[in-house]
């Protein structure tokens, strides 16, 4: 993208033939895959993602029919796994934006075959998440109210000093801004894909790519755009999941009222978005066959950007530990060791072991480029960040002030069913997405290849 706008130098007719080729060869692979049928591997993960997606879909059919009766939750834990997994979607949905609008504000070359993957986690994990809390209602119609209703003495709001309110507002304002990035991205491309394909798909690129004809001035425009869109999205990241945390930190339980919690909630959304979008790239890359251009450099990077988010990860929870240690609050740290060595003992440990411990293996070269292992490590720090949703949700209200009022939660087979269903929404929309549309960018994979043929000649 950086370097669309230069004019076209001349060069050799060996590097002209060559660019030529390389392009026809960039134009085959990334835009087969919308044009053509898809490669087995896909339809391999696509099956399991469809069997997750039923599971999730006769849970949630089965919860809607029969009442919230079938969640574990009780009088201490109104909050569980639904809101969990709200946040943890959230968090996990944030990050991609950010991943590739802070690769384009540094003008990093590699964010080609990790930037459009990126963007499109996001806006499908906005979606998955906004899913929880209409399900956590019991009664989804009533997700209205969170619109103002008339009354006969006017319309009635919500109330806006609830955070909650707060979430809608700041979470449909990123959503949008997300949407227009990811949308304003693929303009290239529908041109490009209007060009190759023929009958009815090559009218709905056309239509799609807004007139898009290539010129110096378009791409000039175009660039402009997506720095100032990628620098609102950036600030949004850092605003929107401090106010997420604010539902957390504005109350006055134990283990929540804390002022650490946005910047921790920011770190740990960035640790669990690079992680599911290393994932998805390491799956991606075999199952559709994009080794040439999602490449290991771009994975070793990633894997260097995920243990610097693991550090401060790991930073975050020591000053929570010791802010509870030497505080003069003694809820919060009879808090403390209860995730220590309490009936949650075991989630605790193993959230460190995932977010901490385990990523601490990328300080190695070898492990960076073991594609298999790498994903493991990506895996466990998804499986940590949703245990650190997890106990800061159900570990803090299993012990609130009162000691009358403690219940253990237990979760039930609908709420796990529930989790894996929303992992199958979002590996299927994924999917398809990438069955559709290129997954990784046409114009910046063309344009890096422009920029290293320059380099060559000279």
């Amino acid at each position: 993208m950086s370097m669309a706008t230069d004019p076209p130098a001349r060069m050799p007719e060996a590097s002209a033939s060559s660019e030529q080729g390389a392009l026809t060869r960039a134009m085959t692979d990334l835009g087969g895959a919308a044009l053509g049928r898809p490669l087995r591997g896909w339809w391999a993960c696509f099956a399991v993602a469809v069997l997750a997606l039923a599971v999730g879909v006769v849970a949630v059919t089965y919860q809607l029919r029969t009442g919230i009766g079938t969640w574990g939750l009780n009088r201490s834990v109104g909050w569980a796994y639904d809101i969990t997994n709200f946040v943890f979607w959230i968090g996990v949905g944030h990050a991609g934006t950010l991943i590739s609008a802070i690769l384009l504000l540094f003008r990093q070359r590699w964010r080609a075959g990790v930037s459009r993957a990126a963007e499109t986690m996001t806006i499908i994990a906005i979606v998955c998440a906004a899913i929880f809390p209409v399900i956590h209602l019991g009664r989804p119609w009533l997700m209205l109210w969170v619109l103002p209703l008339p009354n006969s003495r006017g319309p009635l709001w919500v109330n806006f000093s609830s955070p909650l309110t707060w979430d809608v507002f700041a979470i449909l304002t990123y959503f949008v801004v997300s949407l227009l990035f990811w949308y304003l991205g693929l303009l290239p491309d529908f041109a490009s894909l209007s060009h190759a394909a023929t009958g009815w798909r090559r009218r709905v690129f056309g239509l799609l790519s807004l007139g898009w004809n290539g010129s110096l001035r378009t791409w000039a425009r175009y660039e402009r755009t997506c720095l100032l869109l990628a620098g609102l999205a950036t600030a949004l990241v850092i605003s929107v999941h401090s106010v997420v945390s604010f539902d957390f930190a504005a109350s006055l339980v134990p283990g929540w009222h804390t002022t650490i919690f946005p910047p921790y909630f920011v770190v740990g959304a960035i640790f669990s978005g690079m992680a599911m979008v290393l994932a998805l790239l390491v799956v991606m890359r075999r199952a559709m066959a994009l080794q040439s251009y999602v490449t290991l450099q771009q994975l070793d990077a990633m894997c260097k950007i995920m243990l610097a988010t693991s550090g401060l990860l790991g930073l975050a929870y020591l000053i929570e530990t010791m802010t509870a240690l030497y505080g003069n609050h003694g809820p919060d740290r009879f808090m403390l060791m209860l995730r220590m060595q309490g009936p949650l003992a075991a989630y605790y440990w193993a959230m460190i072991a995932c977010n901490v411990l385990v990523p601490q293996l990328l300080w190695s070269g070898r492990v960076r480029r073991n594609r298999p292992l790498v994903f493991a490590i990506a895996l466990l720090a998804l499986a940590g960040m949703w245990l650190e949703r997890f106990l800061i949700i159900v570990g803090s209200l299993q012990r609130d002030f009162l000691p009358s009022g403690w219940v253990d939660y237990l979760p039930t087979r609908i709420e796990v069913a529930t989790l894996v269903g929303s992992f199958g929404l979002f590996l299927v929309c994924f999917l398809l997405f990438c069955r559709w549309l290129p997954v990784v960018s046409i114009a910046e994979s063309r344009a890096g290849h422009r920029t290293r043929l320059r380099v060559a000649d000279r």
